[in-house]
């Protein structure tokens, strides 16, 4: 689908790959944070208000990434695809279980799906230079930046 008319003055087949690629990451993000609150929700163990309060920040930083994200491809002139059905149909991302409980098995659970979208996410930046949108390019680096911290708050709790 081409793009709709936008005074961006990046060429038309560079806002179609761009528009392409941003809701790829879309939907892999708005997956990891309903994986979060999957997670979130059902876990269970003694360092349970810890780790429930931290996906709780995980979940408000994932959810400004992807509204920056889905803004940029309406900017680009393209239709943001955020619903369950188009998330579901192009998620990377495994189905997470949801019929596990302890921490440990969550820990393990987000760990794998944050490495994931975070390193998607990495691949992504390197595209978006490449097409020359550097505007993308920037909102995933701030993207992958907030991704990796929030992987190394989850290694950090796991145990050793």
């Amino acid at each position: 689908m081409a793009p709709l008319k936008s005074s961006i003055d990046l060429k038309s087949n560079t806002k179609t790959a761009s528009i392409e690629l941003l809701n790829a990451v879309l939907a892999d993000g708005i997956d990891l944070s309903l994986v979060t609150k999957q997670a979130h929700w059902n876990l269970k163990g003694p360092q349970f208000i810890a780790i429930h309060e931290m996906l709780d920040t995980f979940r408000a930083d994932l959810d400004d990434h992807v509204d920056t994200v889905a803004e940029r491809v309406a900017q680009l002139g393209g239709f943001a695809l955020g619903t369950v059905q188009s998330v579901s149909a192009a998620t990377k991302l495994k189905p997470y279980p949801t019929d596990i409980s302890a921490i440990k098995d969550h820990l393990a659970q987000l760990i794998e799906h944050y490495a994931q979208v975070a390193n998607e996410v990495r691949k992504g930046i390197d595209k978006a230079a490449d097409l020359g949108d550097a505007d993308s390019a920037d909102i995933l680096t701030g993207f992958s930046r907030s991704l990796d911290k929030s992987l190394w708050f989850l290694e950090s709790h796991r145990e050793v």
